[in-house]
């Protein structure tokens, strides 16, 4: 059997890089027990139905290679020439021994052009009698489209020829670019300048020798970081494709034209149907955890994405939405949200979706949810994730829009770092300057979603952004929820600005007071923060979720509003307290700032920081009644001001506000 010489090999493969793979028949005697080693069934082949595993990385594949001839095509483009050639016969009992094993590709491509031995004529005469449309496997066209839709990339590699295959290639609406065949080697007449006579075919592609399978993909893994890449296919080149490092990561065998004996012993999932591999795909259902307004603000635009019908193959259209039961007019508001399409009492006039369904029980809500998106208040985060803990998917996706923290006797935690750790999922967050009811009205807006896994953030990226609602990822959590989170405590000083009646050069120092003292804590607290971007310690602050997320705040926010009302009150001496505002003004909706401002207070209080962070410090004396709304523009000096605190509360500080989860009124007194 003649094997590739030397001086092939130097053509096809310079740098070395080729497989030195054993011969065919040595390929087929180890090709099931390689196979069936590496599969988690652990069983020996066919493998009809298949592993975990197997499945994991068919859903996850970033690239998937398909062979051409008796694979997405229903025939050997050789062997169908031939045909038109009049020679079938002949030809394909030299393709059965290629692809059975028994004779070497290039040998086999060798003497099957000889006995062809067509001219441009004949080609051109093929592909008008046999167009592309009438040559494609059912179903092949459909899964390439789907994989596409959702973002895989798709590659043909075929051991035949451009000049066949390329038609084939442009009706599954794959780009010719991601084509690697053989070319075929034409004699030019001398007078006229046109190809006369086939003579060979080229040897510097890859794909017409052993082992040039597995040497494409490694070329792809070159030029393109994909983690995952799956081979489909129905002959033992197709195997050969994950014989080597560097190659493909699974081999699918596909039985579907021809069923050869040593695929689908050794394939790590065998079929015969591409409907089977297009079903096998996962469409993510998604899961709304909260419905105030910003909850109902997101969940129309997941809402809209989950329902377009060119996202049929990723989405299940319907997306539930966690709500707390509560009478609105006489109902149940989840009957009136399911009936309106609308939250009457949190979002009214906004459209949810006639795909959102609102429901009562958290544990149905997430039934069989693989995106799960938390969106309410902090304070019940705790409470929500114990109730879900055993009721998940271990594979589901988590990210979370809620902006603050849970303060612990150990010390604080995010929202995220709860999700992660009571429910085991990686848990993004998206943050921004997201004013809901402007975003729901569609209005351009913008956000950020911090990821700790790439892919995730890219799931998400897809599901919540829209033509009016633009998202840019960054690879630090913990950055970007610290901004959500601290600059809650700066709207309360922007609304004492405005409540005390001062301009816009006073507003503008307090926020820059305001996002410096963020950076800083979230660095203090978090160190990981100074080095989770790149380019900058500080890039993260300068996205949405920083301080574009802090302008609109202390513009537009809830915390500013009440914030604002809270000081002209006491100006016109008729004083009251956040919790009486929060009711009177929000509509049941949960003030976020004052909490936090407590919670951040409390770790500032245990660490000796007060006097580090003057805005965070007056702010907190301001909302606790110790200091008067005026203050705020004198805060450097506030905060210098002696304050004690009652024995039994010193040094339980955080244990008492981690117990009450809420603020807890005035804990520290101004000393005497």
């Amino acid at each position: 059997m003649r094997k590739v010489g030397e001086g092939v090999r130097s053509l096809i493969d310079p740098g070395n890089t080729l497989p030195h793979l054993p011969p065919p028949q040595e390929v087929l005697e180890s090709a099931a027990s390689a196979r069936t080693s590496i599969d988690a069934g652990g069983g020996p082949g066919p493998h009809l139905v298949p592993s975990d595993r197997v499945l994991k990385l068919w859903r996850t594949a970033q690239a998937v290679c398909f062979d051409i001839d008796c694979t997405v095509a229903k025939n050997d483009q050789l062997d169908l020439l031939a045909d038109f050639m009049g020679v079938g016969e002949q030809v394909a009992a030299i393709t059965n021994s290629a692809m059975d094993g028994s004779m070497s590709l290039e040998e086999a491509l060798e003497q099957r052009l000889a006995v062809i031995n067509c001219t441009p004529a004949d080609i051109q005469g093929f592909l008008k009698a046999h167009p592309a449309e009438s040559r494609l496997t059912p179903g092949a066209k459909e899964l390439i489209q789907q994989l596409q839709r959702r973002g895989v990339a798709v590659y043909l590699i075929s051991g035949g020829f451009r000049e066949l295959c390329l038609p084939i290639v442009r009706a599954l609406g794959v780009p010719p670019k991601n084509l690697f065949a053989n070319r075929m080697n034409w004699q030019v007449d001398d007078d006229t300048g046109m190809p006369t006579k086939l003579v060979g075919f080229d040897l510097r592609e890859p794909t017409g020798h052993q082992g040039g399978k597995p040497l494409a993909i490694a070329r792809l893994r070159e030029l393109f970081p994909y983690e995952t890449v799956v081979m489909v296919g129905d002959g033992i080149t197709d195997l050969e494709a994950v014989q080597e490092t560097g190659g493909a990561d699974m081999f699918v065998g596909f039985g579907g034209v021809v069923a050869r004996e040593v695929v689908m012993q050794a394939a790590d999932w065998f079929v015969t149907d591409f409907d089977v591999l297009q079903e096998s795909l996962p469409r993510h259902r998604v899961a709304m955890i909260g419905s105030g307004a910003w909850a109902c603000a997101a969940v129309k635009l997941i809402a809209e994405n989950t329902a377009n019908p060119d996202n049929v193959d990723k989405y299940v259209p319907e997306v539930r939405m966690y709500t707390y039961e509560e009478e609105v007019e006489g109902r149940w508001l989840t009957e009136l949200i399911n009936e309106r399409h609308e939250n009457i009492k949190y979002m009214p006039g906004c459209f949810l979706g006639a795909n959102v369904v609102a429901c009562s029980d958290l544990v149905e809500t997430v039934k069989d949810a693989t995106v799960l998106v938390f969106c309410a208040p902090h304070q019940f985060i705790h409470r929500m994730v114990k109730t879900l803990a055993g009721h998940v998917s271990k594979d589901a996706v988590a990210i979370s829009l809620i902006k603050g923290m849970r303060v612990r006797p150990d010390g604080p935690q995010l929202i995220s770092e709860l999700i992660r750790k009571e429910l085991g999922l990686d848990c993004s967050v998206l943050m921004g300057a997201n004013i809901a009811a402007d975003i729901a009205r569609g209005e351009l807006s913008e956000a950020t979603i911090a990821y700790s896994v790439l892919d995730h953030a890219l799931l998400l990226q897809d599901l919540f952004e829209r033509p009016s609602f633009i998202i840019t990822l960054v690879p630090d959590v913990v950055g970007a929820e610290m901004c959500g989170t601290l600059k809650n405590i700066v709207a309360l000083a922007a609304g004492f600005v405005e409540g005390l009646g001062y301009g816009p050069n006073t507003k503008a120092a307090i926020m820059r007071q305001g996002l410096n003292e963020m950076r800083r804590f979230a660095k203090a607290l978090y160190p990981t923060v100074r080095r989770a971007a790149a380019a900058s310690s500080d890039d993260t602050f300068f996205e949405s979720c920083g301080v574009a997320d802090l302008i609109a705040t202390c513009y537009g926010g809830r915390n500013r509003l009440v914030a604002r009302e809270f000081v002209a009150a006491e100006l016109a001496g008729a004083a009251t307290t956040f919790a009486e505002l929060e009711a009177k003004l929000l509509n049941g909706q949960k003030l976020q700032g004052v909490l936090t401002s407590d919670e951040v207070q409390a770790i500032l209080f245990r660490r000796g920081w007060e006097k580090d962070y003057p805005l965070f410090t007056t702010v907190n004396r301001i909302v606790n009644g110790q200091l008067p709304g005026s203050s705020i523009v004198e805060y450097k000096s506030a905060a210098l001001l002696p304050m004690h605190s009652s024995a039994d509360q010193s040094a339980d500080d955080l244990r008492s506000l981690a117990i009450s989860g809420g603020s807890n009124g005035g804990k520290l007194v101004a000393a005497a």
